[in-house]
């Protein structure tokens, strides 16, 4: 085959065999869409330019005529020479897509329904890039475009929109209430710059929530006064007791021996004293100071 530009050569190398139309039709669309000329697989003639058509009329038909012969001439030399035969005599580029269609349209419907299935299934993951996703869902859609499928702008956009994850809830909403009409190229740019908003504000909202989980919580009414009363003497006793036991006198006792408390306090030593002679009980008490 002759290469017309260097895309061409996807052609050479993917010839259309009948169980490969599917992938073979994309490739031609590739190569005719570099072309300019992917029109012509669709496109109508126009009326014939008769002798008194003007100069417009026939420059436009000459034109369409130029534009139709070359993608006629790519659809035959990236085919078999069974194939070749059969589409050689057909007029148009258009008529020899209706009838590869007629051939292999089964295997073209059932490559739409699975490309379908693919973008109303797929979920954004958490965690994922906007733009990864994004990309992989417009693969689907011009997978779809290119298989025929008939989806308008507006239809697309709410394939995207209904894929992201909860995080984009505000991004929907502002866009719904807008009542925005963008391309999916513009829809991916502001998909990107509202996910960096998402990731600046994602810190603070977690500081907030750690700052709230530490704060004490303080309960009022009747229970809590009850149970606050309890839990503050409990509290306040641990508190005394914990001052006691700081001034606790270390050593043992100059009269029992034992530890744990002062002479004074001893109670073997004050039982001692009631015993006593009142002069005993002087002596005692100057020797216990």
């Amino acid at each position: 085959m002759t290469n017309f530009n260097p895309l061409a050569k996807i052609l050479d190398d993917n010839r259309l065999t009948g169980p490969n139309y599917v992938d073979w039709k994309r490739n031609l669309i590739i190569v005719l869409t570099a072309d300019k000329i992917v029109s012509m697989l669709n496109a109508e003639p126009p009326e014939l330019a008769l002798t008194d058509a003007t100069k417009e009329q026939r420059n436009a038909f000459d034109k369409w005529h130029e534009a139709d012969e070359m993608a006629k001439c790519y659809i035959l030399a990236s085919m078999t020479n069974v194939l070749q035969e059969q589409c050689q005599g057909l007029v148009t580029a258009k008529d020899m897509m209706f009838h590869l269609k007629e051939m292999f349209g089964e295997q073209s419907r059932s490559a739409r329904q699975t490309a379908m299935k693919n973008l109303m299934s797929t979920k954004m993951v958490e965690g994922t890039p906007i733009r990864e996703h994004v990309l992989k869902m417009i693969s689907f859609i011009n997978e779809l475009d290119m298989l025929g499928a008939e989806m308008d702008a507006k239809t697309k956009v709410d394939a995207i929109l209904s894929s992201l994850t909860d995080s984009f809830n505000q991004f929907i909403m502002n866009y719904n209430m807008n009542k925005m009409d963008v391309t999916l190229s513009e829809l991916l740019n502001m998909l990107q710059a509202t996910e960096d908003l998402i990731k600046k504000e994602k810190p603070t909202v977690m500081l907030a929530e750690k700052l709230k989980s530490t704060l004490k919580f303080k309960p009022t009414g009747k229970n809590f006064k009850k149970k606050g009363f309890q839990s503050f003497k409990k509290a306040q006793g641990d508190k005394v007791n914990k001052i006691t036991e700081n001034k606790k006198p270390k050593g043992n006792c100059f009269h029992c021996g034992k530890p744990g408390h002062w002479k004074r306090n001893c109670r073997h030593y004050l039982a001692s004293l009631k015993k006593d002679k009142p002069s005993e009980r002087v002596q005692g008490d100057l020797k216990a100071k």
